[in-house]
C-alpha cells in the first residue's frame, strides 16, 4: 500500500533529511520525492510517497509520532493518504454535457481513480447521461428564491454519500461561501478562458470580436472571489481569422475537457498543494 505524505512549513535546514530519517526508521521506503521552496515567502513544499514493510498498520500511531517529533517542532501543515479508498467524487453539471461524458467516460476505463457517488444538476436535461452511466441523479432546481434550500440540499447529499471532493463540470451557478467553507480547496471548476480574461456569459464571441490568436482553458480550485482561485491546470490552442465564432466553441469545448479531466487527475493523485491562493503542482 502506498502512502503520500504532503508537507508545507516555514523553511529551513533538515527538513527533507529529518523527515526521510523518521519515515526510515518506522520502517518506510520512499519511492517518490519532490520538494519546492517558495524563496519571497520562505515557505517549503514537499510530496513524499512511501511504502512500509507493514503497509502501516498503526496508521494512528505513525500519525502521532509525526506530529509529535516532525509536525509541531518544524511548525508543518501537513496530510497524510493511503490509496486503498478510493475518494468520492460528486458531479454538479448544468445543461453542457461535453466535460460531464469526458468525465464519465475516464472514469468507466480505469483512467479516473475515484468513486462517483452521484450526478447533481439544477436542471434535468443531463439526467439521461447519468442513467447511461447507471449513476444516481439528483435533481436540485436553483433560483432567487430557493437559493438557501437548495444549498442546504446539495450540503445534504453530499454529507450523505461521505464527498471528499466536487467537480463543476460546466455547473452554471455561483457557489456559495458555506460550501466552499465546508470543501475548501476541494471544488474544482472548469473555466472557458485561460484566466484572467473575457469574463462573462460568451467569452468566445467576445474573443472573435478581439480577433485573439490563441483561446484557452483553466481549472481551478473555487473560492468566494468569482473565477479567481488557485489555478491547478490551463492551456491553449491557436485560431486565426479563418475560424467562425462556432469553431472557437468546438475547439474551446476541446479544451474545456483535457483541462478539466487533468485539473481533476492532479487533485486525485495529491500532487497538488494550494498556498496564498496559488498552487504547488508536483509532477
Amino acid at each position: 500500500m502506498k502512502t503520500t505524505i504532503l508537507v508545507h512549513c516555514p523553511d529551513q535546514a533538515g527538513i527533507i533529511s529529518t523527515v526521510t530519517g523518521f519515515i526510515h526508521r518506522n520502517q518506510g521506503n520512499i519511492v517518490y520525492l519532490d520538494q519546492h521552496v517558495d524563496k519571497p515567502a520562505n515557505v517549503f513544499f514537499m510530496r513524499t510517497v512511501v511504502e512500509f514493510e507493514d503497509d502501516l498498520s498503526d496508521l494512528e500511531h505513525f500519525k502521532t509520532l509525526f506530529q509529535k517529533e516532525l509536525a509541531t517542532p518544524y511548525n508543518m501543515e501537513w496530510s497524510l493518504h493511503t490509496d486503498d479508498k478510493l475518494p468520492k467524487m460528486a458531479i454538479f453539471v448544468s445543461k453542457y454535457n461535453h466535460c460531464l461524458y469526458d468525465l464519465l467516460s475516464r472514469y468507466q476505463s480505469g483512467e479516473l481513480a475515484v468513486e462517483i457517488p452521484f450526478i447533481l444538476s439544477n436542471h434535468n436535461d443531463l439526467k439521461y447521461i447519468a442513467d447511461q452511466f447507471d449513476i444516481p441523479f439528483f435533481h436540485v432546481p436553483f433560483t432567487k428564491a430557493n437559493k438557501v434550500a437548495a444549498e442546504q440540499e446539495q450540503i445534504a447529499i453530499l454529507e450523505k454519500y461521505n464527498v471528499d471532493f466536487i467537480v463543476l463540470a460546466r455547473y452554471m451557478q455561483i457557489v456559495s461561501g458555506t460550501l466552499i467553507d465546508k470543501y475548501p480547496n476541494k471544488i474544482i471548476n472548469i473555466h472557458h478562458s485561460f484566466l484572467p480574461a473575457f469574463a462573462g456569459a460568451k467569452p468566445y464571441h467576445a474573443a472573435f470580436k478581439r480577433g485573439v490568436k490563441i483561446i484557452g482553458a483553466t481549472s481551478h480550485y473555487v473560492t468566494e472571489e468569482l473565477d479567481a482561485g488557485p489555478i491547478i491546470e490551463q492551456d491553449v490552442t491557436t485560431v486565426t481569422h479563418s475560424h467562425s465564432i462556432e469553431d472557437f466553441i468546438t475547439k474551446g469545448r476541446d479544451l474545456e475537457k483535457i483541462v478539466l479531466s487533468r485539473g481533476v487527475k492532479l487533485h486525485i493523485a495529491r500532487k497538488t498543494m494550494v498556498y496564498n491562493n496559488k498552487t504547488v503542482i508536483f509532477s
